[in-house]
């Protein structure tokens, strides 16, 4: 499944307006934010049609399951948006998340728990914002690539410490850049590891960048988002898509033009066979420059060319709220 989808569910009382990017789509918020409203809207409709005094319109099918042989439900629809409430158990389950990972369907989940064995977007986490009688979805975090901590154009990130989510080619990258600065960079090891490593950081007093795959850290961000605010601005969060996408964005490969994906990559990228955005963007990347002996891409070892000051220098530019030059 692919591409954007507007999905508008009212009835006499409430209206629902959203649109849907992603594979996993996360409704979050206190009890009585709207979230089980909107799925109790969708149940009714599926059985009584125009009957339940519910409108819905959507460019595919809108469907919920519960508890009830939810496996045989999943695996046997196709090319569905599929909501579930919170209160299913099955949600937080390395079986529901095998089958959303092959499945061909968009799923939306109102929960306030944390998904772990999920791989979904930062920015594909809502509440809703109810004015009058219309909810309208409204992103629980800022964008994707913005910075999270109390900066501005007019008051950029110096970072003192740098703290990437892997020790793959993003951490050799940034690790190079920290080396120019003269600053140091650790990696954590993982997502779920950001807070632990931040705890064991020797100066609680210097200004650190954490740099994270927002495409696939939905399931951290809270808690990392909460932990931030203890630093008082001391401490922000970095999320592009991906390191690769940050590649991508800055076009330094010659022959290599992706500005049209770049824009909607919603309209490329296949649900079923990827599990985020992330890994679409290093299979982009991967597969255009493999017979390139100088720009062949490897997530676990970099070509000396993306450690030159024309891909250095170009990926800076798009990290704009960042100084990486002594000054």
């Amino acid at each position: 499944m692919k591409g954007s989808h507007r999905v508008i569910v009212e009835s006499k009382k409430v209206k629902y307006d959203f649109v849907l990017k992603r594979n996993i789509t996360i409704l979050t918020g206190d009890s009585g934010s709207g979230k089980t409203v909107l799925i109790d809207l969708i149940r009714d409709y599926n059985r009584y049609g125009t009957d339940s005094g519910v409108f819905l319109s959507c460019d595919c099918e809108c469907k919920t399951i519960n508890n009830e042989d939810w496996e045989r439900q999943i695996e046997e629809t196709s090319g569905n948006i599929i909501f579930i409430d919170e209160g299913n158990r099955f949600l937080i389950s390395k079986r529901f998340a095998e089958l959303v990972k092959q499945s061909d369907n968009y799923f939306v989940l109102a929960t306030r728990e944390k998904l772990a064995t999920l791989s979904y977007s930062i920015n594909e986490i809502y509440g809703f914002r109810e004015s009058g009688k219309f909810h309208e979805a409204k992103q629980k975090y800022n964008e994707i690539y913005h910075l999270y901590g109390e900066i501005s154009e007019n008051n950029p990130v110096n970072p003192e410490y740098v703290i990437t989510e892997d020790s793959n080619s993003g951490y050799e990258f940034f690790e190079h850049l920290c080396t120019e600065k003269g600053i140091k960079c650790a990696y954590a090891s993982g997502k779920s590891n950001i807070i632990k490593c931040l705890q064991q950081s020797d100066n609680t007093n210097v200004m650190k960048l954490i740099i994270v795959d927002g495409a696939a850290f939905g399931s951290e961000m809270r808690d990392v988002h909460e932990y931030l605010e203890t630093f008082s601005g001391t401490a922000v969060l970095y999320a592009p898509e991906s390191f690769e996408w940050l590649l991508l964005k800055a076009n330094v490969v010659p022959e290599l033009n992706v500005n049209v994906i770049l824009k909607q990559p919603e309209d490329y990228v296949d649900s079923k066979k990827y599990v985020s955005w992330e890994r679409y963007f290093t299979d982009l990347l991967v597969d255009n420059t493999r017979n390139s002996p100088i720009w062949a891409y490897s997530k676990r070892k970099l070509q000396k060319m993306y450690l030159s000051s024309k891909v250095v220098n170009a990926v800076k530019k798009i990290m704009k709220l960042i100084e990486w030059d002594n000054s």
